[in-house]
């Protein structure tokens, strides 16, 4: 092949990712993408990689011994997994994550568990201090495959706004 057949910076087609502050109207849901099982080195792996010791994670009879039926995926990695499948819908398109409030675990999940996740925008407007950037929050639930939600918080971000102005120097 030649050399000019390796040149992928030259043919790439620059496409702008996400969506921007017009698309996202109050109320609109988004059913985020085809859902992610969670395996047992999943959990393992995350919970020893953030020293997230905790034994209900890690010791399968310490955790039965609390009444559940086998070791319990790691809490963050659920927030983790869920926040991650909204990315692509809300967030890809740019602008700094502004936080989470009311973040409810809300059944355990266990290793197995296949999440899927939706959110719903419940709040917009135009930002004061960035020209050209909105301030958008959703409400995230995140599912089992049985429907029971396991988890909800709201997410807020900076949204660029489609054809907007630059900021001043």
């Amino acid at each position: 092949m030649s050399e000019e057949s390796f040149d992928f910076k030259a043919k790439a087609e620059l496409r702008p990712k996400g969506h921007r502050y017009e698309d996202f109207e109050e109320g609109r849901v988004f059913e985020h993408h085809w859902g992610r099982t969670l395996t047992a080195g999943d959990n393992a792996a995350f919970t020893t990689q953030t020293l997230s010791f905790c034994p209900l994670y890690l010791n399968e009879p310490y955790a039965q011994s609390l009444g559940y039926k086998s070791i319990l995926v790691n809490p963050l990695l659920v927030f983790n997994t869920t926040f991650g499948m909204s990315v692509e819908d809300l967030s890809e398109g740019g602008g700094p994550f502004l936080g989470v409030e009311q973040c409810k675990f809300l059944e355990p999940v266990y290793a197995g568990d296949t999440l899927t996740a939706r959110s719903t925008v419940v709040a917009r407007r135009e930002s004061r201090g960035r020209i050209g950037m909105g301030i958008v929050t959703w409400h995230t639930e995140g599912f089992n495959q049985r429907e029971e939600k396991v988890i909800e918080f709201n997410r807020t971000n900076l949204v660029r706004m489609r054809n907007a102005p630059t900021q001043p120097g």
